[in-house]
């Protein structure tokens, strides 16, 4: 019989509920949930776990659908975006239609939240899970909305990232389009110097993969090239491109990876100095100024150094009160991850060019990120760096006084000393910021994090995903990152994409809007609280020989938000999985007890 056949009396619910490891169990009353619900009607099971996620967990849940003809699933467990899937994917082996499933967050929505209150904790999750029961018990199986792919990836950004994950695309037998808005590939390690961990010459990897990529077939490059529109959806992405010479070629693409990488920071005029002498330069300014230097003493515009002072965490890790706010009014908490091993690899390699220079390190932590970056600090003790450490809440004062900078700062290390050394150079360590692409994001409608930089839909669980279905993000487009991790995220969204590719056609979760042509009334309310262009549109048809307009929704681009459903004051629409009567029916068992 099929299932949308079944009377009440033929659905069986299936009930799990997760400790969480004590996340939840240490708060909430599980055997007292287990017993309520197990009580409840059309529950016909209700067990409990230490992990429901584990291979133990779905166990449990296939046996019973399989032995006790379980056909409806509630989880209780953590939030559903973490393992939504996993319980899916368990449901769907057992042989069971993967969407008669509800999902319920007892853990950030009910233990965490109670932790002073375990009796009302316990009563709420039941509460909830009740209302679970409910919902599931009107759900009809779905199955998955399949749209055409165009086997071809867009990149977003020919800098080292971009560069990667177009490699490795065309390695998997991907067309690759390239959109790099400077006149060359390589972005950021365009420039003289060396980078760490490899101690590689910048412009020597740029031609490495340069080379990989102008040779290969299956990838074309825009240079000096923008994106002037993004429409259509996953699978079957439309793009516009501005090319040089004003010319526009638009293309397709089933996969999207942004790689646009970073800016470094911008002191202000007279932060620490900058701007107020030539001789205060960002990291960037000096390793090429290093790169350039020969000879037996180290010379800059006529004046012999002799000594040379660092500040770490310009531009990152400031505080609110402390340092200026950036355009959107916000300061940049976040740790730069880089500057700390980039300026002591840079200090290294100073001191062997020219060793009878001295250097002095003002920094709040040393964060030498990875096994390998800590030995560049013990190097850099060797050659007598001398390190004071300021503390967090205090910036290091500069002032000139003839040829010399003076830097005034407290070091822990000594007792809370007050110290004042005069240098000949200062180098700032900026940090890094994201590029801008407002433009890019909101064509896209990608979500930004607090700190700016894309935010992937989990760092751990789902890495360089977007929000939106077949975009994915590469490198320091995510957050600071040094050259081997932006490979390693570069390689990571390519072999997504590639994955999403892999088939003819890309399997997208069936939540999406529906339309009852004969309550819709064509009104358009619905197209103007869209926020995706194309996902509604009002269309004519003929409905019992009758010309009508009507809504028409377009799977593949409803992102299932529901706002259409909210001003549907004919309730002409609504949405697969999460329909209005599924709700009334969920606030009706909360309310009644």
């Amino acid at each position: 019989m099929s299932d949308n056949n079944l009377n009440e009396a033929q659905k069986r619910v299936g009930v799990y509920v997760c400790h969480c490891g004590g996340n939840i169990s240490d708060v909430v009353d599980i055997k007292k949930i287990v017993d309520e619900i197990s009580k409840y009607h059309s529950v016909v099971v209700a067990r409990d776990y230490v992990f429901m996620c584990s291979s133990n967990g779905q166990s449990l849940i296939e046996d019973d659908i399989k032995n006790m003809g379980i056909n409806r699933i509630v989880v209780a467990a953590c939030m559903p975006s973490l393992h939504e899937l996993t319980f899916r994917n368990a449901i769907q082996r057992a042989g069971l239609n993967p969407y008669l499933y509800e999902h319920i967050n007892i853990r950030e929505q009910v233990s965490w939240v109670h932790k002073d209150n375990p009796q009302g904790a316990t009563s709420k999750a039941i509460l909830l899970i009740k209302a679970g029961v409910e919902k599931v018990l009107m759900q009809d199986p779905l199955n998955a909305i399949r749209v055409n792919a165009e086997h071809r990836v867009l990149i977003i950004g020919g800098g080292i990232s971009g560069m990667r994950a177009a490699v490795s695309s065309a390695d998997n037998g991907i067309e690759v389009v390239i959109v790099e808005k400077e006149k060359k590939l390589g972005g950021k390690l365009n420039r003289d110097g060396y980078v760490y961990p490899s101690d590689e010459k910048a412009v020597d990897i740029v031609n490495k993969f340069s080379k990989k990529i102008l040779s290969n077939p299956l990838i074309k490059v825009y240079t000096e090239s923008e994106i002037i529109n993004i429409g259509g959806y996953v699978g079957n992405f439309d793009i516009k491109i501005k090319k040089t010479d004003g010319d526009i070629d638009n293309i397709k693409a089933g996969s999207i990876i942004v790689a646009t990488g970073f800016d470094h920071y911008m002191p202000y005029d007279g932060e620490y100095g900058y701007k107020k002498s030539d001789y205060v330069l960002r990291l960037k300014e000096f390793i090429e100024l290093l790169s350039k230097s020969d000879g037996l003493e180290f010379v800059f515009k006529g004046k012999k150094i002799n000594s040379i002072g660092f500040i770490h965490c310009v531009g990152s890790r400031q505080n609110e009160g402390i340092d200026a706010p950036q355009a959107d009014g916000k300061v940049n908490e976040y740790c730069s991850r880089v500057c700390c091993t980039s300026g002591i690899y840079t200090m290294n390699k100073l001191k062997e060019k020219f060793p009878d220079v001295n250097v002095y390190d003002v920094y709040a932590d040393i964060r030498t990120y990875g096994m390998e970056s800590e030995s560049l600090y013990e190097i850099a003790s060797k050659h007598d760096v001398i390190f004071f450490r300021r503390p967090l809440d205090e910036r290091p004062q500069i002032t000139f006084e003839g040829d010399k900078i003076k830097i005034t700062t407290t070091d822990i290390l000594s007792f809370n000393e007050r110290l004042e050394m005069e240098v000949d150079m200062l180098v700032l360590l900026t940090g890094m910021k994201p590029s801008e692409i407002d433009d890019i994001s909101g064509y896209l409608k990608l979500s930004k994090s607090t700190n700016r930089f894309l935010q992937e839909v989990h760092p751990k669980l789902r890495p360089v995903e977007m929000n939106i279905n077949g975009v994915f993000a590469a490198g320091t487009s995510l957050s600071p990152m040094d050259i081997t991790e932006s490979l390693q995220s570069a390689q990571t969204a390519a072999m997504k994409s590639a994955i999403l590719l892999s088939n003819p056609d890309i399997p997208l979760d069936p939540f999406v809007a529906v339309v009852d042509e004969e309550r819709c009334t064509g009104c358009g309310r619905c197209v103007e609280e869209c926020l995706y262009s194309g996902a509604v549109t009002i269309t004519e048809k003929t409905i019992d020989g009758n010309i009508k307009k009507v809504a028409y929704v377009n799977p593949a681009m409803c992102k299932g938000c529901g706002a259409c459903v909210a001003v549907c004051s004919e309730r002409a629409i609504d949405l697969n999985g999460s329909r209005l009567s599924q709700f009334e029916a969920m606030i009706d068992a909360i309310v009644k007890e």
